[in-house]
């Protein structure tokens, strides 16, 4: 089962993460055709994965890091393959990151959100995967998923996508630069709540010229989008991101 085909996105001009320098090293793999983290794209990559590492690592005991895995055009991951056009994407199944860099290149081009936030907060997305693999939430909703008609699915799904963008607002709350500077200022919030309410299941759908059907929603209206992840940005909190306990 692969997870986070749809991504959360938002641009800014003040993100900054600082460098690696004296930093543990991040699990990556590049399929072994070249050194990972080795141009600016992936080396960008690597330092929010390295940021995303702090922020969980001190709210989970124990906390297992994902791999993150660059590919360019085709890959195998064991939830089947990774293809450029799937975007980045989640594998409970190897708890790997599957990320294409071009795709940053894409952000701008085709959903109006260049910079580096937007690209940070695509790849924090995939970690909140990770946390409900890791937290067992991923293996009850799959369960559930099977036993469930599609439309009942699909809504659980949606949840799965929401807790995902709050788990991400949590990381941007609480992420700090090399210096103990927060990676968000004041404007980001505003630019992140305009960027959710473009990519919600319900907008997606009306710009297509097709009527929004919520039985086929799969991450969200854009008002559930923003919601979740105001919840994850203004609380810093994990524990206000059960959207599995709470009406959405």
């Amino acid at each position: 089962m692969i997870i986070g085909l749809a991504f959360f996105v938002f641009s800014s001009g003040s993100f900054q993460l600082g460098d690696l320098t004296g930093s543990s090293p991040t699990q990556v793999s590049d399929g072994g055709d070249k050194v990972a983290c080795d141009n600016q794209s992936e080396m960008f990559a690597c330092r929010v994965l390295r940021s995303t590492e702090d922020v969980w690592g001190g709210l989970i005991s124990g906390y297992r890091k994902p791999v993150l895995n660059f590919f360019k055009g085709r890959n195998e991951s064991r939830c089947g393959p990774a293809q450029s056009a799937m975007g980045p994407f989640y594998c409970p199944a190897d708890q790997g990151i599957y990320l294409d860099t071009d795709f940053f290149g894409e952000l701008d081009q085709k959903f109006g959100a260049a910079g580096d936030a937007a690209q940070a907060y695509v790849i924090a997305h995939e970690v909140g995967h990770h946390i409900q693999t890791i937290s067992g939430i991923s293996d009850q909703v799959r369960r559930a998923q099977g036993r469930a008609s599609q439309a009942e699915g699909n809504a659980l799904q949606v949840r799965m996508e929401l807790q995902a963008d709050c788990y991400a607002g949590v990381w941007a709350a609480r992420a700090r630069t090399p210096s103990g500077q927060p990676v968000m200022e004041a404007g980001d919030m505003e630019e992140a709540m305009r960027a959710a309410n473009a990519i919600g299941d319900d907008t997606l759908m009306r710009s297509a010229g097709q009527r929004p059907v919520p039985e086929s929603f799969t991450h969200g209206t854009s008002e559930q989008r923003m919601s979740w992840l105001r919840r994850g940005l203004q609380s810093g909190d994990p524990r206000q991101c059960d959207a599995f306990g709470s009406n959405i």
